[in-house]
């Protein structure tokens, strides 16, 4: 199995800043693909930023130029660096990986999930 541990979350002013990490351990043989979603209340559970295990990114709806993902393949470790939030980024931030362990299949895992709010 890959643990996830996600850290970073919490309560900001609009225009505020904060960092989220995600750091995946066990038997693990690589990781491919690492990820960001949200979910705000009454809302479903929402892609944010992407990156593959060569760095590619990809960022969805109105965080593009205010947030960043980045990773350390050597922690096996995913970032997130929110600049510019709004309310409308309150929601639980997860972290997902695309992971294959030794002798397994690859598969997606998911992390337990951090809060962030926004709010004055």
């Amino acid at each position: 199995q890959v643990q996830l541990v996600e850290s970073g979350g919490g309560s900001v002013q609009p225009g505020g800043s904060l960092r989220l990490y995600c750091a995946a351990s066990g038997s693990i043989f690589s990781i491919l693909t690492m990820g960001w979603h949200r979910q705000a209340p009454g809302k479903q559970r929402e892609l944010v930023a992407t990156i593959t295990s060569g760095g590619s990114t990809n960022y969805v709806g109105d965080v593009k130029g205010r947030f960043t993902i980045s990773r350390d393949n050597a922690k096996n470790t995913v970032y997130l660096q929110m600049n510019s939030l709004k309310p409308d980024d309150t929601a639980v931030y997860y972290c997902n990986v695309q992971a294959q362990l030794y002798g397994s299949d690859i598969k997606t895992y998911w992390g337990q999930g951090t809060q962030v709010t926004v709010s004055s």
